[in-house]
């Protein structure tokens, strides 16, 4: 009795040792990966990739961005593995992090009640020349563009129906705070409107900034909404990369997707709704 106890615990100290040898550090990834884009996602991405390096001390993640850069041809070309795009593209897999909603942003003193889908898309085609043909006060509109290249101005122009319609000559400002700025500065006889992302346009009211945001089709832009899809005006923020597998590029996807990767977007962005495990 006392040789089979023997070995029965012989047998499972090798196997415990075996699996421990054979798996040192599976989780564990190493490599440089370079992710590139130029929207406004910069912020969150680089929280990832800080986040990610910390949980994979062996993997370097460089976020470079830069508004003139081309970020899909920069992955098609080997450049960079990963590019942040709000549109697939042909070629190229993509994965979906997080939601970004559109707000339509009016400084505090503008008292427009709200506004549909479709006066946003006139709005920003020029059609309405005072806020007082929305029910708003007897000022001017003044039209704030995005530039572009930029993946919140496609998804906007694209899912408004507006692409090319957008005035010329109207004012185009790159990042979102300076945008916030500009609305909150001013003054009447303009009254400025822009579409910023709901993060920043949270964050700007929540910290006393004289700003608000219009409902839409009577729904609020809030996280709940976009999340579910009742605010009409959403964008996806997607990965992109080459389809030949790469095994850092699919490590930081996970991580993306993970709770602790989900937080973190939940800072600027609107996380994915779980699905739950079959």
């Amino acid at each position: 009795m006392y040789t089979r106890i023997s070995g029965f615990v012989y047998a499972a100290l090798f196997c415990l040792i075996f699996c421990l040898i054979a798996q040192p550090a599976s989780a564990e990834v190493a490599g440089s990966l370079i992710i590139v884009g130029h929207g406004p996602e910069q912020r969150m991405m680089e929280s990832l990739a800080h986040a990610f390096e910390k949980a994979n001390p062996r993997a370097y993640v460089d976020v470079m961005w830069d508004d003139n850069s081309k970020p899909i041809d920069m992955v098609k070309t080997n450049q960079a593995k990963i590019a942040v795009a709000g549109t697939t593209e042909a070629g190229l897999r993509s994965l979906q992090i997080a939601w970004d909603g559109i707000t339509i942003m009016v400084h505090r003193s503008n008292f427009t009640k709200e506004v549909t889908k479709q006066e946003v898309a006139e709005l920003f085609s020029g059609k309405f020349k005072m806020w007082a043909d929305l029910g708003g006060p007897d000022t001017k509109v003044l039209l704030i563009d995005r530039p572009r290249n930029q993946n919140n101005r496609d998804a906007f122009e694209q899912q408004l129906g507006i692409a090319g319609k957008i005035p010329e000559g109207t004012k185009v400002i790159a990042k979102d705070e300076k945008v916030i700025k500009t609305i909150a500065g001013t003054l009447p006889p303009h009254s400025a409107v822009a579409y910023v992302s709901l993060g920043q346009a949270l964050e700007a009211v929540a910290s006393g900034v004289p700003v608000r945001l219009l409902p839409v089709d009577k729904v609020e832009p809030e996280t709940p909404t976009v999340k579910d899809g009742r605010y009409p005006l959403r964008r996806p923020v997607l990965l992109l990369s080459n389809n030949d597998p790469d095994p850092l590029v699919e490590a930081f996807e996970q991580f993306a997707l993970s709770d602790d990767g989900q937080k973190i977007i939940s800072e600027s962005y609107t996380p994915l709704t779980k699905t739950s495990s079959p």
